[in-house]
């Protein structure tokens, strides 16, 4: 029971992370590949890639790494590097440029020898997120994530993607909240699946078993505003000082003063782009106490003014309108 509720708050943490990236999907298209054929992504900055095997097998290779992925398999390229998808592993490798020259951006994208009956269909795409905000949670993550199929998640995440491909395709009224929505959950999903199957592997989610570090933050992302110190931190974890200073830093990567600043300025930093509230309300909501001292400390972070920040983000979206 212990560990179950451990594992709630861990989720609730979680949840309380990737609500800031403010994700926006976007889906490429649907594909039908044709044996043999291959092709490079390049990287792009800012985004999680993402590919759904709807039918059939490719290899996937980032960096030195080949994984081969099957029918109901997805795999998320978290910072968005460089890789190739293929079939077969061996195969000749065309630029995305070079393969959708032809492709004008509607309906399905094939490419291959379409004699061969053996096809690959994918559904292909990618999330962004806000580059400003960042958390060890998603920094610490591998180049590749792969969720196999299993009976538990194949049809829930092919209905889901088929669902957001129909949306995007038919764009009926109300189409992109419902797309959006759908997308942000299978990124949820995802993370969460790897982050509990591979809870070994991922750093960050070491600190969600720790239960004296889970403590404290749980603690943190409940109430930013306290005037949080060392010693107040070091008695919610009930561990000396400098046994907890060495035990948050080994499993979070920061220490404990660098994680709470970091997240009161993440916080911070979506406040003001989502809101209107006056900037020494937001300076109190992430714990200081004068709007020239949030200020002081969220410049050194994003090198930038929190007034200035806010005007450079109305005006990027009046120049996108």
């Amino acid at each position: 029971m212990l560990f179950l509720i451990t594992c709630v708050v861990a989720m609730d943490i979680i949840s309380d992370v990737l609500s800031l990236l403010k994700l926006e999907s976007t889906i490429y298209f649907r594909t039908a590949f044709f044996e043999p054929w291959g092709i490079r992504v390049p990287t792009f900055e800012n985004v999680a890639r993402f590919h759904f095997v709807h039918r059939g097998r490719c290899w996937i290779t980032v960096g030195d790494n080949s994984v081969e992925l099957n029918q109901g398999d997805l795999v998320i390229i978290p910072h968005g590097a460089d890789h190739t998808i293929h079939d077969p592993i061996d195969a000749k490798i065309e630029s995305l440029k070079k393969a959708t020259a032809e492709y004008l951006g509607e309906g399905v994208f094939c490419y291959g020898e379409k004699g061969n009956s053996n096809d690959t269909q994918l559904v292909c795409g990618h999330w962004s997120f806000d580059p400003n905000i960042s958390h060890p949670l998603i920094d610490t993550l591998p180049p590749l994530v792969h969720i196999k199929r299993s009976n538990k998640t194949s049809s829930w995440l092919e209905h889901s993607l088929e669902m957001i491909g129909y949306e995007t395709e038919m764009q009926q009224p109300g189409y992109q909240q419902i797309a959006k929505k759908l997308s942000e959950t299978i990124f949820t999903y995802a993370i969460r699946n790897y982050l509990t199957a591979e809870s070994e592997n991922s750093q960050f989610y070491g600190a969600l078993r720790d239960k004296k570090i889970l403590n404290v933050l749980q603690a943190l992302h409940q109430s930013p505003s306290h005037s949080w110190d060392l010693e107040s931190m070091s008695s919610v974890a009930n561990l000396s000082r400098t046994g907890f200073i060495n035990r948050f830093t080994k499993l979070v990567g920061m220490t404990p003063l660098q994680y709470l600043t970091h997240w009161r300025m993440q916080i911070g930093c979506r406040l003001l782009l989502d809101s209107d509230c006056p900037i020494i309300d937001i300076a109190e909501k992430v714990g200081y106490q004068s709007e020239a001292a949030f200020g002081r400390v969220f410049k050194k972070h994003f090198n930038i003014g929190p007034s200035g920040y806010r005007r450079h983000d109305k005006l990027n979206y009046a120049a996108e309108d």
